[in-house]
Formats: C-alpha cells, structure tokens, sequence
C-alpha cells in the first residue's frame, strides 16, 4: 500500500483530499492528512477506511519526523514558509515531496543531491504557479515542434467573483488568502516589452493597467506582476523581444485601489498608535494633511484630484473608510487595519461562486508570416467550500502525485510541470473536470 503524508487541512486541502480518497481503493492507498487542528483535518477525511486524521504542531521536529518515516509521498500544503523544513527532512529520509508553491531558493540548491537520492520534489502544481506553466508550455511546445519562433507571450490570471454574484461595485470579493490581496505588487514589477525592459516601482503600479477581453465574459484590467522577466529561463524563451505576466481584476479595480496605495494604506512595516481605538475615518485622515476644519472626504478629493461623486469615492464610501466605526485591533499596521475592512466587505455569501479566469497570448513567425495564438479559460466554483481557486490549487497537485506514484514521472529532482511529461497527462485530466482551454489562432 502506498503512504500518502499531507501537512495542512486548510482551504486548497479539499479537493486534494477528495482527490486521493476517491482513487485510493482503485490505486492501493492510504492518506493521513495532519494539521494543528485535528477536527479540521477529521471533516475532510471522514469516515473513509482510506484515510486518518491526526493533530499536528509543525513546530515539532520529532513529531514531524516521525510522521514523514516510511511514506512513499509528502504533499505540504502549509504555508511556504515551512516547506524548506519538510523538505530536509523528507530529503534525509529519503521521501518525495510534492507542494503547489513556488520552488524556494533553499529548495532549489538541493536539486542535486534530492537526484542523487532517487527522490523526485514536485512544485508549482496548483493554478498559478501551476496551471499557467502548463497550459502555456504546452502552446508553446506546439509552436517550437513545427517550426515558430515565439516573438512575444502575456499571461494573465484572476481570482474573481463569478458574474452572477457580482453584488458590490469593486466587482470583486476575497476568493483566496487575503493578505496576499493587501500587500500585492509591492516592489519592483518588470517585463519587457519589443526588446525594452520596463521597470514600474509600486506607487505607479495600478496607473499601469492594459484591459482585455476574455471569451463571453467582458473585459478585464490587468496590472502587471512583480517579475515577468524571470519566466523567460523557465519556459527556454531567452530571446524573446516581449514577456508579460499580469493579475486580472474588473475595471475601475485598479484605479479606485491606487488610493490606498497612494495614501500608504497597504504598508505593512510599521504600526499606528492607538489603533485599537482609532475609527476607520481617524485611520484615513491620518495620511491627510492636518485641516481640523475640512471633511476627510473633501482633504481626500484634493489630495489625489479625484472627482468628488465619481466612482472611485463611490467605491471607497461603500467600503466604509469614511464611517466612525472602531477598528479595534491594537498595534495595527496600516495594511492589516485595511485588511480587517475588506474582509468584512469582500467575504463571500453562502451562495456565492468564485471563478478562475486565466489568458496567454503568443505571436510567433513561421515562413515569414506572423501568427498570434490566444488560449482563455474560464472555470467556476460550486459554492463557498468547493470554490473554483481551491480546486484549481489542489487537483493539479493531486493528479501529479498519482502520476509519481503510478511510476509515470521518471525525472529526478525539483520538478515545475513545464515539460509534456506533466503537463499532458496533468491537463488532459483536468479537461474531465471542466477546466479547458479555448485556442484562437489569427494570422497577424
């Protein structure tokens, strides 16, 4: 029988662990899924003969060492902060390891000594990183087998609300962690675009913005991502005059968003005094010039020349920024204070459905001719607990598991899916569940 070890029961486990106990009669396995809290970990299990629940602190070595002995797999879907940890562990053990993040540094340097010991580490197997390295590889293996020279390839990716319960007028609602929403982009974003490199520092990220179309859903705005140029030695397209990676939200997102940015709303470096106290409308007068006798509303409007009954004041009023209502969270930052708002405001409903929305465009010469290839995708969730962004996590990372354990990948080391040895079998799979790329092709 085969030992399956997964650490963390948290939103992407479910439809991992369905995955698994709905093929483990078939295939001979058993999966333990630990976590802090046992319960948690118990309610995805059930009551299959397949499976045990136990209660996990990922802070014990001992605990996890033992765990980890005499598994054939150890799928880490805790946060990536500790997949280093595990993976030590399952490298001197002699374990693979499987995760839907990205591949650390860390991880990385080991490559050669994971290969050395027959172990195979998979990574970057959920949505995005994930399903965009495999989607995108594999139009561009297309390209390469007859003969095209890619020129130019932008990817974009959204986790949104599906139309019909679309209800707020930021046309979006948390469908993932929402921290990761706050402090998005931060930094530097870089592509390059006919042979320029582009550099956008974080204050003018969401001025940037390019709008698409996608499908029979309507238009979307894009801001570009932290690092495009990277992907370029990912995907062997070291040549290539233009390369974009970018996050989809509505339109008006972006531009009702730059307040916060502008306003420093999303630092996450410091904290405010008596936050505890402090209302959502003292927060935001903080970051206003110091006029006692002027609305906040009125310092806000000048301060960023926004049209007093547009609809980005629009949007921030029904956000209840301007309300006198207490934060109550001590030693806040300004980023957590804001995210104590949007979860309020941007929770799902019980019967809402979230959506993965993903696009690439590539423009390729072959013969002298120029061609342009679109590939969209759009998926939806059931429901609140089987949403769309955590079963396009989790199932990816499950089929890759099932092939690893099946003896269907032969490569050694840390693995990402950019090679057809993955992506073929992983998306063909996927196509059963719904998730199918449409192909446009065009000649330029």
């Amino acid at each position: 029988m085969k030992q399956i070890l997964v650490l963390g029961a948290g939103l992407s486990a479910k439809s991992l662990i369905d995955y698994f106990l709905n093929h483990a009669k078939e295939y001979n396995w058993h999966i333990t899924l630990a976590d802090l809290d046992k319960a948690v970990a118990q309610r995805k299990i059930g009551n299959s003969p397949f499976g045990t629940a136990i209660g996990l602190d990922v802070k014990n070595d001992k605990a996890i060492a033992e765990l980890i002995h005499e598994k054939d797999v150890v799928v880490s879907l805790l946060p990536a902060s500790f997949h280093d940890k595990i993976a030590e562990e399952c490298i001197r053990q002699g374990v693979n390891m499987a995760t839907a993040s990205y591949v650390s540094p860390a991880m990385k340097s080991r490559d050669e000594e994971i290969k050395a010991k027959g172990l195979t580490f998979l990574n970057e197997l959920g949505v995005d990183p994930g399903i965009d390295h495999m989607s995108a590889m594999q139009v561009i293996d297309k390209i390469r087998l007859k003969g095209g020279h890619l020129t130019s390839f932008y990817s974009f990716t959204g986790g949104l609300i599906a139309p019909e319960c679309d209800t707020n007028p930021w046309h979006y609602k948390f469908t993932w962690n929402p921290r990761n929403v706050v402090l998005a982009g931060q930094g530097v974003s870089q592509f390059i675009k006919n042979g320029k490199y582009k550099y956008i520092p974080y204050h003018k990220l969401f001025d940037r913005i390019i709008e698409r179309e996608v499908l029979d859903y309507g238009r979307f705005e894009i801001y570009p991502n932290r690092d495009s140029l990277k992907y370029r030695k990912l995907y062997q397209l070291d040549d290539i005059r233009s390369m974009f990676r970018g996050t989809m939200r509505r339109p008006g997102y972006a531009e009702a968003w730059n307040v916060f940015v502008q306003l420093g709303c999303t630092d996450d470096t410091y904290t405010l005094e008596e936050s505890e106290t402090m209302t959502y409308r003292e927060f935001i007068n903080t970051f206003m010039r110091y006029n006692p006798g002027k609305p906040v509303e009125e310092k806000l409007v000048e301060y960023l020349d926004l049209d007093p009954q547009g609809e980005v004041m629009k949007k921030l009023t029904w956000l209840g920024i301007f309300e006198d209502r207490v934060i109550g969270i001590p030693l806040a930052t300004p980023a957590q204070i804001l995210q104590k708002l949007l979860e309020e405001k941007w929770a799902l409903s019980p019967d809402d459905k979230d959506m993965i929305v993903m696009q690439h465009e590539f423009e390729y010469e072959l013969l002298n001719k120029s061609y342009q290839i679109i590939s969209s995708m759009v998926f939806k969730g059931k429901d609140t607990v089987d949403t769309a962004m955590a079963f396009t996590v989790g199932t990816p990372l499950a089929i890759a598991v099932k092939l690893l354990l099946n003896g269907q990948i032969s490569t050694k080391g840390v693995l990402i899916p950019t090679k057809a040895e993955l992506y073929n079998p992983i998306l063909k799979e996927l196509k059963d569940y719904g998730i199918n790329f449409v192909e446009k092709e065009l000649l330029n």
